[in-house]
């Protein structure tokens, strides 16, 4: 696993089975459980007109070293997939068709992140042996590009706006929220999970936390400097919110294989 910013992952070269498709323009994510639904590819001058989405069930591993993303699907596959033009929303229609197209399980007809899993199951096998035991949730879709620029409300006035996204490469949820408190505290940037947050205004362009101000102020600053995010930093940030980190709330795989 590693954590990796999602403008980081932009401008990626995309790798099909055959040949190069593009390259990473932005991600698709449903704000119920902040999880990456699609990889919106720029495909430059192959299918234009048409936004090409490409599922974490078909991408394959994450190459940083020579920024790169292997797709495990054809060119002729990702062609012939539903189209959705470039100016039109992700719909559910939409949404519904590529999952059939493709095969995949749909992700909205079971509480778990990745519908009857909380985790990228790609054994249909597997998949058989589940059924819903809970009604489908109904997720909207929110784009990186678009929330990038929100405004962070604290109890007690703004502290920040959301300047990237932290993507976890394994299950493609995102980690957490990088936050640029610059009109604050010069030059400092934080960290905020999904689950801190209590509620987005998509109108108003604003995440609020059930936080106060001091509080994100003396959380570990966050810095691009040096490797990735390391686990002993993790557990201090959530540890100074008083929180259980993800790797211990998330169940294992095993738990879920009964």
């Amino acid at each position: 696993m590693i954590l990796i910013k999602a403008k980081t992952l932009k401008g990626y070269q995309l790798e099909s089975l055959d040949g190069e498709i593009g390259k990473v323009e932005e991600f698709y994510f449903d704000d119920h459980h902040w999880t990456i639904r699609y990889l919106v590819a720029d495909t430059g001058n192959w299918l234009i007109g048409r936004q090409v989405l490409i599922s974490p069930y078909a991408l394959g591993a994450v190459n940083n070293k020579e920024k790169l993303i292997t797709i495990d699907l054809s060119r002729k596959q990702i062609e012939n997939s539903p189209s959705l033009n470039t100016d039109k929303p992700v719909s559910r229609q939409f949404e519904t068709d590529f999952y059939i197209y493709y095969g995949w399980p749909i992700y909205w007809n079971a509480p778990y992140m990745w519908g009857y899993y909380p985790y990228l199951e790609r054994d249909s096998e597997k998949l058989k042996n589940f059924t819903a035991r809970e009604k489908p949730w109904d997720p909207h879709l929110r784009s990186t590009n678009q929330v990038t620029g929100y405004h962070i409300q604290a109890k007690d006035g703004e502290i920040g706006h959301v300047e990237d996204f932290i993507i976890d490469d394994e299950t493609w949820s995102i980690r957490y929220l990088i936050v640029d408190t610059r009109n604050w505290w010069p030059g400092k940037k934080v960290l905020l999970s999904p689950h801190w947050i209590e509620s987005v205004s998509w109108e108003e362009g604003k995440v609020y936390v059930d936080l106060l101000r001091e509080t994100i102020r003396d959380s570990p600053e966050y810095t691009e400097e040096g490797s990735l995010l390391t686990r002993d930093y993790e557990t201090g940030l959530h540890r100074h919110y008083n929180r259980h980190g993800y790797w211990v709330d998330e169940k294992t795989p095993e738990k879920h294989c009964q």
